[in-house]
């Protein structure tokens, strides 16, 4: 989640493009896919009547804490949520893109300003106020650049002089935030900076991955299913 934020935030305004209205819901899925990873959710096991990763809903494996607070709420919300909800409605609730006012309560509220404090606290943002006309906005420049520069270092290499062109070959946190950069629409940060050819083919191979299906995908041996559920869920939005 954190670096998901980090790609999308302009280094010296310390916000994310007013335009992109893909990444709130990207976090969101970030924290589904974190969960899963931690061993507190998993999707229930396919049946005959559902196969596909959207129709199979998240159940909860362990309620112990996290540490994190969004994480942690996220599972309050999960473990008291009766009946079970697929994937795709869990980022709509956290969202809150639903129809149904007794599930806004489970909208994530302030995501992008609690993430950024989580990283002022890590030393990587700063906390500013910038004046816009008829309002005062609280930003959070990048103050450690070394630390974002990595971590756009770490994504060109994966899809480029460490390419493997196999999912399941590939570090499972690297898949994850390719997958949750491209559904938030912040890769054109990463790649922006490559020469024309290098950018080229750095896109060109994550459009290759993320228009793999997460059907077959998912069904692979050591696959992280909540991964491929998110890009479903994504794809079908």
């Amino acid at each position: 989640m954190e670096e998901v934020l980090l790609l999308g935030l302009k280094d010296k305004e310390g916000y994310t493009s007013f335009w992109n209205d893909c990444i709130s819901s990207g976090l969101r899925g970030g924290i589904l896919i974190e969960l899963a990873m931690r061993g507190r959710i998993y999707l229930e096991p396919p049946t005959m009547r559902k196969k596909r990763l959207l129709d199979r809903k998240v159940l909860l494996k362990s309620d112990s804490p996290t540490g994190d607070v969004l994480l942690d709420e996220t599972l309050k919300h999960i473990k008291a949520t009766e009946p079970t909800e697929t994937v795709q409605t869990w980022i709509e609730l956290l969202t809150g893109e639903t129809w149904n006012p007794f599930k806004l309560q489970y909208q994530l509220r302030n995501v992008r300003e609690r993430i950024a404090k989580n990283l002022v606290e890590k030393g990587i943002l700063t906390t500013e106020k910038q004046n816009f006309l008829l309002f005062d906005m609280t930003t959070h420049p990048v103050t450690n650049t070394t630390e974002k520069q990595r971590l756009v270092k770490k994504l060109q290499d994966s899809v480029l002089e460490r390419w493997v062109n196999d999912p399941q070959r590939m570090d499972r946190r690297t898949l994850a935030l390719l997958v949750l950069a491209h559904s938030s629409d912040v890769l054109e940060n990463v790649f922006s900076c490559l020469t024309d050819d290098k950018y080229d083919v750095a896109m060109n191979r994550t459009k290759d991955l993320v228009e793999l299906d997460p059907e077959v995908e998912g069904t692979k041996h050591n696959a992280t299913e909540m991964i491929w559920a998110v890009l479903a869920a994504f794809n079908k939005s």
